[in-house]
């Protein structure tokens, strides 16, 4: 009896469980037609419009025409460089100059000549007029005989030789009893003695007129020199000051 009942159940359960399955599968199968359907429905297979492109914005002239003037413009010519100076003004100068900052040998002369006109400006010292020479040996000669004849020149020493000579001559002829003989002997030899002096006399004036001439001359010279020397130091002082500032070593 009991197997009885539990075969029914066991039938029931099972009719049970076979509806539900088949309750199941009809619903998917509805689920998946109105899916089908929903694809192949004409607004589903439509492709979606294009989305119109958007529209650049208009250039203004204004705006265009600086663009416009900035891209035709010619660009600017470079400067041509400098040529150098055709001497180097330190070798004037007789210095020497070594470049400490690997310049060229152009960029060295343009710096000298540079240099060279700065100073020049500042001190107003020019080189180029070389040291004074002095006067040569004519003039000196020249201006020591003008020196000559114009020394003061004695005069008058043949007379006063003349007196001295006739007052001894008289003495000596008085001693042997002719004294006017003597003055008169006397007086000849004092004219010739009086004179010699006389010429001698005017001769070391005339000599000493010389030679302070020329010695002035030569201090005159040696003054000129030392001015000269003073400004060519002043002048290299302040070549090698403006050359050393632009990376040079100047000896």
């Amino acid at each position: 009896m009991k197997r009885a009942r539990f075969q029914v159940l066991s039938i029931l359960l099972l009719l049970v469980l076979n509806g539900a399955c088949k309750k199941s599968a009809s619903s998917s199968a509805d689920t998946g037609a109105g899916a089908n359907t929903a694809a192949n429905s004409p607004a589903a297979t439509e492709p979606a419009p294009a989305a119109a492109p958007a529209s650049a914005p208009a250039s203004s002239p204004a705006a265009a025409a600086p663009a416009n003037s900035a891209a035709s413009a010619p660009a600017p010519a470079a400067a041509p460089a400098t040529p150098p100076p055709p001497f180097s003004a330190a070798q004037k100068l007789q210095m020497f100059v070594y470049p400490q900052n690997n310049q060229s040998s152009d960029q060295q002369l343009r710096d000298e000549y540079d240099c060279y006109n700065s100073v020049q400006q500042q001190t107003g010292i020019d080189p180029s007029v070389g040291p004074p020479s002095g006067p040569s040996a004519a003039e000196v000669q020249a201006a020591q005989q003008d020196a000559a004849a114009g020394a003061p020149q004695a005069q008058g020493g043949g007379v006063r030789g003349a007196a001295r000579g006739a007052v001894g001559g008289a003495a000596i002829g008085a001693i042997s009893g002719n004294a006017g003989r003597g003055a008169a002997i006397g007086s000849v030899v004092g004219t010739v003695r009086g004179r010699r002096k006389q010429n001698q006399a005017n001769a070391e004036s005339k000599e000493a007129a010389a030679q302070s001439v020329a010695a002035q001359a030569q201090q005159q010279a040696a003054d000129a020199k030392a001015a000269y020397n003073k400004q060519m130091g002043t002048f290299k002082r302040g070549f090698s000051a403006c050359m050393d500032a632009r990376g040079y070593s100047v000896k």
